[in-house]
């Protein structure tokens, strides 16, 4: 799991062209009633820092353990901070950000650790908000790419319900949202070679999985022609603030 996590470093390029931006409906969820400063942690290439800029005029600091992922996002996402950091160990403050926010990054670390730390970090009536770009496998053709790729770590643990937030947070309250994307199919090509198992598999794997994918886009009506196709997908989000009515204890 340590190794998948760490991966995406090497294939930052596919992940920034493969990988959904996220509906911008569903950040100023997240964010509703936040007027500070916001820290996208595990941000990745900042496909969540740059949706963040375009729905809110808040100052966001982008933390990730991987420098080329941060140099990617910050060859996209132009005058935004960054750090070296992860969920357990946050480079920050005490009560320094007014959200903490992780798109497709929360099943990848320790939630009962990680909730303590970003509740460390949060100025008081904070908000933590979890989102996911998940596949919508109501479609067919998604269905079948899903047979072909496996489902990711995301995925499996959706499906089986919310995810677990530790102590000291309270109730999660959740939104989901169905839309579109538009997508090439070079496009698809970066998103499967940008998924860690892609990544971290041997060679005979992702030899095997881009014939796969050959032979699905070949065969599948809604991918025939150049230009863009529409890809479904389900986005999640979920907002959790520390819960005031705690024992101490828990914190």
């Amino acid at each position: 799991m340590t190794e998948r996590s760490l991966s995406f470093g090497k294939a930052a390029a596919d992940y920034a062209k493969g990988r959904p931006g996220y509906p911008l409906e569903a950040v100023d969820w997240l964010l509703e009633g936040v007027r500070g400063r916001v820290l996208d942690l595990g941000a990745g290439t900042g496909k969540l820092t740059e949706a963040i800029h375009r729905c809110r005029h808040a100052e966001v600091i982008a933390v990730d353990p991987d420098p080329v992922m941060l140099a990617t996002l910050e060859a996209h996402v132009p005058r935004v901070a960054t750090r070296l950091g992860r969920a357990e160990e946050i480079p920050l403050e005490d009560a320094s950000v007014d959200a903490v926010v992780m798109g497709q990054a929360w099943h990848w670390v320790d939630p009962d650790t990680a909730a303590r730390e970003i509740a460390r970090v949060l100025a008081p009536g904070g908000v933590l908000g979890l989102i996911w770009n998940i596949r919508d496998e109501r479609s067919d053709w998604v269905a079948a790419l899903s047979r072909a790729v496996g489902h990711s770590s995301a995925e499996t643990m959706l499906a089986a319900g919310p995810p677990r937030v530790g102590a000291p947070f309270g109730p999660l309250e959740s939104r989901e949202l169905a839309w579109r994307r538009p997508i090439t199919i070079d496009g698809l090509r970066a998103l499967v070679r940008s998924r860690s198992n892609y990544i971290t598999g041997t060679e005979a794997y992702r030899a095997d999985l881009d014939a796969a994918l050959e032979h699905l886009i070949s065969l599948t009506p809604e991918l025939a022609g150049d230009g863009e196709h529409a890809m479904p997908y389900v986005t999640y989000a979920y907002r959790t603030r520390v819960d005031v009515e705690a024992p101490a204890s828990r914190g």
